[in-house]
């Protein structure tokens, strides 16, 4: 095999394995910074779950799920389980809070929510790639 042919393969790889990187970094950034969103605005969050009828009382567990969650995608950790898991949530809440179909923004919201769930959905179907420690453990 020629030297341009390898480094055309190992080029790919590495755009690949780095692709895949900063997908998890993006995808997981959004929960990252809503669940830190959903600290510094405990109670209006708590107050907002409650009109929705989801006991507010839930909101410690929804900040864990972003927070570690998003923590856990970006360092690559049992990354198939976890954005299986994060894809439901997320599936979960457009259902519970983006519902108003009548309101284009809420529709917008609910597949903003939905397409999430499909860039997870295929963490699940790939993993988390070479950049990870799912990888380290193989």
């Amino acid at each position: 095999m020629s030297d341009s042919v390898v480094d055309k393969a190992m080029s790919g790889a590495v755009l690949a394995d780095v692709g895949e990187l900063a997908g998890r970094v993006l995808l997981a950034g959004l929960f990252f910074i809503s669940g830190l969103g959903k600290i510094g605005a405990y109670s209006a969050t708590a107050g907002y779950m409650q009109a929705v009828g989801v006991p507010g009382a839930l909101l410690p567990l929804v900040i864990a799920t972003e927070v570690l969650g998003a923590i856990a995608i970006v360092v690559g950790w049992r990354t198939r389980i976890v954005a299986f898991l994060l894809a439901g949530f997320t599936l979960l809440s457009g259902l519970l809070f983006h519902n108003n179909f009548g309101d284009p923004v809420q529709t917008i919201m609910f597949l903003k929510n939905v397409s999430i769930a499909g860039g997870l959905l295929l963490l699940v179907a790939t993993g988390a790639g070479r950049f990870s420690m799912d990888a380290r453990e193989r």
